[in-house]
């Protein structure tokens, strides 16, 4: 039997599933520091105990996204902020190749944000 956060991921269709899996991957692959958890209802990956991002689809594009959680302190034009305060998304396209050197490259600065924040 598949735990919640498992389970997550097999409830969406393909293309979702797929993107999602991915998605998860290549942030787990980021660092060995970075865990997955299950909180607030969603896939959310820790560095060293603190929040990094989380997994999520958006509701108006139906395309999976990246919420990183201190968005607000990381500069990249790609990051949509929409209506929050804290948080800044990567929106991602399900149907297509993953942007994995950009979604590497924000992981990177949200790591420093995230390791030099008090």
């Amino acid at each position: 039997m598949l735990n919640d956060l498992d389970n997550f991921y097999f409830n969406y269709e393909e293309p979702t599933r797929s993107c999602l899996l991915a998605l998860r991957e290549v942030i787990l692959k980021h660092n060995a520091q970075i865990k997955a958890e299950w909180k607030y209802k969603l896939p959310f990956f820790y560095f060293n105990r603190k929040p990094l991002c989380y997994l999520w689809l958006h509701k108006t594009y139906k395309n999976p996204y990246i919420g990183f959680v201190d968005g607000n302190l990381i500069n990249d034009a790609d990051l949509l902020k929409e209506k929050r305060s804290r948080i800044k998304i990567l929106l991602i396209d399900k149907n297509d190749d993953l942007p994995i050197e950009k979604i590497n490259h924000i992981l990177t600065q949200a790591l420093y944000i995230c390791t030099n924040k008090q």
